[in-house]
C-alpha cells in the first residue's frame, strides 16, 4: 500500500474524557459488544486508567519510519495506536519511542504487535499495551508504505483517528466518542449501585434473585 499521511484528528470533548475516567471500564461491557480489543492485547507498562484520542499509525512488519515521524506530532492526551499488519515478531516500540511520546505529553500507546525494552518502559511510566515482547526490533528502512491518521485495525477492532481509547489492567476498548457517550451514564449508574449489590450477596442473598436472572429463567419455563 502507498504512503497515506493525513491531518491529526479534531480534539476530544474534554468533559467526556473526564467523565470516562470515573467509570469502571468493564461496566461498559454490560452495554456494548463492539470496541473491545482482543484480550491478548495487555498492558506491559504504566498504571491506572488510560483515556485519550487515537492517533493511528500503520507500519510494515520491519519498518517503523512512520511511527518515528508520528512521535514528533502527538500532543497531550493522544494515544498512538499502531497497526503492524499482523506482525508478531518485531517490536516497533521501545525505550526511545516511549520517551519521545512521554516528552510530548502523550497519554499512551497501543501496539497491535509487540514491544521491547520493557524494563525501561516501566521506568518511563507511559501506559503501553501490546500482545507481548520481543528483542527483535523494527528498523528505519524508509519504505514507501504506511499511514498516519488513516483508518487501521488494532486488536481486531476497526480504529479511526479521533476515536476514544480506554485502557486499564483488563485490556483496551477503542470506539467512537459518540458510541461511548451513549452508554456512559447508564454505566456510571451501574457502578454506583454495585456496592449495595455486593453487600447483599455477602449477606447471603442469591445473586440471581437480586439481578432478575432467576425470574428470567422462570419466565422461560426452566423450573416447570
Amino acid at each position: 500500500m502507498p504512503l497515506d499521511i493525513r491531518e491529526l484528528p479534531a480534539p476530544l470533548d474534554a468533559a467526556l474524557v473526564e467523565r470516562l475516567r470515573t467509570v469502571d471500564f468493564p461496566t461498559l461491557g454490560h452495554y456494548l459488544e463492539e470496541g473491545f480489543c482482543h484480550p491478548g492485547l495487555q498492558r506491559v507498562a504504566g498504571r491506572g486508567k488510560l483515556v485519550g484520542r487515537a492517533v493511528t499509525v500503520r507500519t510494515t512488519a520491519t519498518d517503523s519510519t512512520m511511527l518515528h515521524h508520528a512521535a514528533g506530532l502527538v500532543g497531550p492526551g493522544d494515544v498512538v495506536v499502531v497497526d503492524t499488519g499482523g506482525d508478531r515478531r518485531h517490536a516497533p516500540l521501545g525505550e526511545v519511542l516511549a520517551n519521545a511520546l512521554a516528552a510530548r505529553g502523550a497519554a499512551g500507546a497501543v501496539v497491535d504487535g509487540l514491544a521491547t525494552d520493557v524494563d525501561a518502559l516501566r521506568e518511563v511510566g507511559l501506559p503501553v499495551y501490546a500482545f507481548g515482547r520481543s528483542a527483535l526490533t523494527t528498523k528505519l528502512h524508509g519504505l514507501a508504505d504506511g499511514s498516519l491518521c488513516a483508518p487501521i485495525t488494532c486488536g481486531g477492532v476497526p480504529v479511526h483517528p479521533g476515536d476514544l481509547v480506554l485502557g486499564d489492567a483488563n485490556g483496551v476498548i477503542i470506539a467512537p466518542a459518540g458510541r461511548l457517550a451513549a452508554v456512559l451514564e447508564d454505566a456510571i449508574d451501574d457502578d454506583a449501585q454495585e456496592p449495595a449489590l455486593v453487600a447483599e450477596v455477602r449477606r447471603g442473598a442469591p445473586l440471581g434473585s437480586l439481578t432478575g436472572a432467576t425470574d428470567m429463567l422462570r419466565g422461560l419455563g426452566a423450573f416447570d
